[in-house]
């Protein structure tokens, strides 16, 4: 019975192909439009995501200014830090500008920075070739040094620079490996970058304080824990003066940038939402005309014994043939359009099942909603007055 029902309304739909496709339009348009938007935006929400956390999305950078007493961080305050529960790990950073050379060729302005071998074991694809630095370099303080990509390849193009020795204020440090290169804009850019021992960058300065660390956390869900006792650390190691340092969370700028985009996803939806309520409406208009127009059909069927439920049955499932029909193509739509912007704006397309569900759901209710009422009046219908039109 109920595939009889469906071959009916499926019959009605096809003899009244221009009638049913201005009905189904409004559901195309609005299922297209919501599946286009949430594809577009989550294609866009996952570039920025991954492009956030390859800056160290599971790392806390602290910067201290210090006090007229305390400058910066003593080892002892970096194992203070390492010692704090779901840390993995504490990187010292120190670093000036200064002039590197090789075989008479200069290379000036060159950022000079100080790391340990924390750095190395928790950041990933930042070694190109030859080995990072190790826990002998650091506390032996090792004249060792790994070379970015532009500074190997204005002094040592064509040459394997693993193994020289290159000049940096005047004393030679020999090169153990080579950076990878960053491509495009990068805050964690090593391209023109040299890495030295933290230890031996110390030595170099004749300084014995630290004024930035790179806190990696075992657990990025926890940073709210971690940032909160690395504030008691650092608050005991400056006797709590104000603005004696700042801590730069990723995760929370993270937390942040996938709230705004879920925000946007749901008002976009929203808007788009209209135009399926709009195909809701047209779908309603339709049934009530189909209604007035099979009016000797209806009063027929009941004369025959057809209970008014099968009756509402009847135009209810067209109804949500209707809307099912518009939004299956509005889908394929939605789906063409959101492959075509994400090629053009250069993101990945990526289409949860869930939005496919919530697109077909979403139309079928629009189907069962507004092809209620038109299915009620055609079921309530008087057949003695519905035969007098025959």
């Amino acid at each position: 019975m109920f595939r009889e029902s469906v071959k009916i309304s499926w019959s009605n739909i096809i003899n009244n192909k221009m009638r049913s496709f201005l009905t189904i339009l409004g559901i195309v348009i609005g299922v297209g439009s919501i599946i286009a938007l949430i594809t577009i935006v989550q294609g866009a929400t996952d570039e920025v995501t991954s492009q956030v956390a390859s800056f160290g999305a599971d790392k806390i950078t602290v910067s201290t200014f210090g006090t007229p007493l305390k400058r910066g961080l003593l080892d002892g305050d970096i194992k203070k830090l390492s010692k704090i529960d779901n840390v993995a790990g504490v990187s010292p950073t120190i670093s000036k500008k200064d002039t590197v050379e090789y075989a008479k060729r200069i290379r000036e302005n060159v950022s000079i920075q100080g790391k340990n071998e924390v750095y190395f074991a928790k950041t990933k694809d930042v070694m190109e070739s030859g080995r990072a630095l190790n826990i002998l370099d650091v506390t032996a303080k090792n004249k060792v040094c790994l070379v970015g990509a532009n500074v190997a390849n204005d002094l040592f193009w064509g040459v394997n620079p693993i193994g020289k020795s290159l000049r940096i204020g005047g004393l030679k440090y020999r090169i153990v490996g080579t950076l990878k290169e960053s491509f495009g804009f990068t805050i964690s850019s090593n391209n023109d970058a040299v890495i030295i021992p933290y230890t031996t960058a110390m030595s170099f300065l004749g300084t014995r304080y630290i004024s930035s660390v790179e806190v990696f956390m075992a657990d990025s869900k926890l940073s709210e824990s971690i940032t909160t006792n690395i504030k008691s650390v650092l608050n005991e190691a400056f006797n709590y003066k104000d603005d004696s340092f700042t801590i730069f969370n990723m995760q929370d700028i993270l937390t942040t940038i996938l709230a705004m985009t879920a925000m946007l996803s749901l008002m976009l939806g929203e808007i788009a939402s209209i135009s399926l309520v709009v195909g809701g409406i047209g779908i309603m208009n339709m049934m009530l005309v189909s209604v007035t127009e099979r009016t000797s059909e209806i009063g027929l069927r009941k004369a025959l014994g057809a209970e008014p439920k099968r009756i509402q049955q009847q135009f209810l499932i067209e109804a949500v043939v209707l809307s099912v029909f518009g939004g299956a193509v509005g889908l394929l739509l939605g789906v063409s359009l959101a492959i075509l912007v994400c090629n053009l704006i250069g993101v990945a397309f990526s289409l949860s099942i869930s939005t496919v569900f919530l697109a077909l759901g979403f139309s079928a209710a629009i189907g069962i909603i507004f092809g209620f009422a038109p299915a009620r009046k055609a079921s309530r219908l008087n057949p003695i007055d519905a035969l007098r039109s025959v």
